[in-house]
């Protein structure tokens, strides 16, 4: 099936158009809808059954922490991952947050699971690429720039991290982003104070990563998976309690030039972007990480394409998956199958296991 697609994840109950800075909120007698734009990004928490003012009080509680995460795990405005990358330049040993620590060794450990494709210690390359920048690209870097970079081969693996969070590496072109894993370790976090403040049905969308908690009256919450291409719906999936799902694609930040599209998910192997996928999705099952694996480990898979993707999601415990390459193919995996529901009767997608 050579028609392209776009993969887009949204609550289809609900769409609620946010602007940069702006909220707005919808409440029904049962449903409370507030949204943000934090990490860059649109983010929505829909409560079920709470009254609204408790609502407003939790959904008020989790965005101050995506503030505060936004604030200290920013790539290129003053942070805690500014000040890490300066120390690892200049060969200073950083003592880490609390905060921050837990996140570096999940993401080395994902980067090493996934053969380093899932690659967080990329910073130069991706501010060379012009995407660490709220405005970006215009045009390409040089082909020179670019393999000068990627012949240091930095890699988050480099860094070695203390049992105190003193971390160090043996590589000095390291620059930790957490563009690719930020969002949903948020997850999580929010998950988590909600749990704590008493809240059992929610879903939580940063940047079309997102988590449910519980159900919508009983019923599973209905995300929409849409095309990369263009308009319209691809699929529908009821998501579980404790599930997350997550989309990489190609669509989200890039730039064109001279017709070709530059996507900001950098291939590790050659400093370039990824040119094997349009959009990866995977659904993670419940666990204290699900958030965080949903956003990581559509990484690999997209980069490597479909030849290899489904062994990679394997490796990291991943085993439902939705794959657009380059030409526009679909391709999901038998465990994703069992789940979506495409809305073209006639399409046909190609087997990944």
């Amino acid at each position: 099936m050579a028609i392209s697609r776009k993969i887009v994840l949204a609550s289809v109950a609900l769409v609620i158009a946010i602007g940069a800075g702006l909220w707005q909120t919808l409440r029904t007698p049962e449903v409370y809808v507030q949204g943000t734009y934090v990490f860059g990004t649109r983010v929505q928490l829909v409560l079920y059954g709470v009254p609204l003012r408790e609502a407003q009080q939790d959904a008020d509680a989790v965005f101050s922490h995506f503030q505060a995460m936004h604030r200290e795990l920013h790539a290129w405005q003053p942070s805690e991952v500014t000040q890490l990358n300066r120390s690892i330049a200049a060969g200073v040993p950083f003592q880490a947050s609390p905060e921050l620590v837990p996140i570096l060794r999940a993401a080395r450990q994902l980067s090493i699971d996934s053969q380093g494709l899932f690659e967080p210690g990329l910073g130069r390359l991706i501010r060379l690429w012009g995407f660490q920048a709220d405005q970006f690209g215009v045009k390409p870097p040089s082909q020179d720039a670019v393999q000068r970079e990627a012949a240091l081969r930095p890699r988050i693996a480099q860094l070695d991290i203390s049992p105190s969070g003193i971390v160090t590496s043996t590589n000095r072109a390291v620059a930790v982003d957490l563009g690719g894993y930020a969002k949903g370790w948020s997850l999580d976090e929010a998950a988590a104070i909600l749990r704590q403040r008493g809240v059992q049905n929610a879903l939580i969308d940063v940047g079309g990563n997102l988590l449910a908690l519980g159900t919508k009256g009983g019923a599973p919450w209905q995300v929409g998976i849409q095309d990369p291409r263009g308009p319209g719906t691809l699929a529908t999936l009821a998501l579980r309690d404790g599930e997350a799902i997550g989309t990489s694609g190609d669509y989200a930040r890039f730039f064109k030039y001279d017709g070709v599209r530059y996507s900001h998910i950098i291939d590790p192997r050659n400093g370039f972007p990824a040119t094997q996928s349009e959009s990866v999705t995977v659904l993670v099952k419940p666990g204290p990480h699900a958030g965080a694996l949903s956003d990581g480990a559509s990484k690999a898979p997209f980069v490597a394409g479909p030849a290899t993707a489904m062994s990679l999601a394997r490796k990291v415990g991943v085993d439902a998956l939705l794959l657009v390459d380059t030409s526009g193919h679909v391709w999901v995996s038998s465990s994703m199958a069992a789940r979506v529901h495409f809305t073209n009767a006639s399409l046909h997608p190609e087997q990944l296991d």
